[in-house]
């Protein structure tokens, strides 16, 4: 027997749920969860060469990435060194999940145009007070992707015979 007071959701809302569900950040909620983020996703279009954010702009939003493709990069000694390039279905920024956090990379659009589904970080926190298992999990997923991002600099430090100091990565 049906419940009538279950709440129920739209295809369009569907279709977003599927694609939240493909998002680590996201992958742990469930569709009720992930309702709560929907009218604070603000679609964004960018174009070719545009920046989406610099490294050490206050982290104050989430980037969905839509359609397109994103280059990650650092600068270094006043060039831009390329890490990685990223497709749909990616978070960028997830270091907004934390507060008075900045920037850690730069992310540059390279395909012709980019579209993303931005969430403030004010309307994410205003979540996370009122639903506490959601900012448990959504958290969670953030320390695990940073210990994987940990172990990958031990690997490329181990895979470089030591190239940088790694007590440097403790000194802060």
């Amino acid at each position: 027997m049906n419940n009538p007071f279950k709440k129920t959701f739209t295809p369009e809302q569907h279709d977003l749920f599927l694609y939240l569900s493909r998002i680590n950040l996201f992958s742990t909620l469930n569709y009720k969860q992930m309702s709560l983020f929907l009218p604070f996703m603000y679609e964004r279009k960018y174009e070719q060469d545009e920046v989406v954010f610099f490294r050490n702009d206050p982290s104050h939003a989430l980037y969905l990435l839509k359609k397109g493709e994103i280059a990650l990069t650092i600068d270094v000694n006043e060039r831009f060194e390329d890490l990685t390039k990223v497709g749909p279905g990616v978070a960028l920024g997830e270091s907004c999940l934390l507060k008075n956090t900045k920037r850690l990379l730069n992310a540059f659009v390279v395909s012709e145009k980019a579209e993303f589904y931005v969430i403030p970080q004010d309307n994410i926190f205003d979540i996370f007070e009122n639903n506490i298992k959601i900012k448990t999990r959504m958290l969670e997923v953030l320390a695990e992707v940073y210990n994987e991002y940990n172990s990958n600099v031990f690997k490329a430090y181990k895979s470089s015979m030591g190239f940088f100091n790694l007590s440097q990565v403790y000194r802060g």
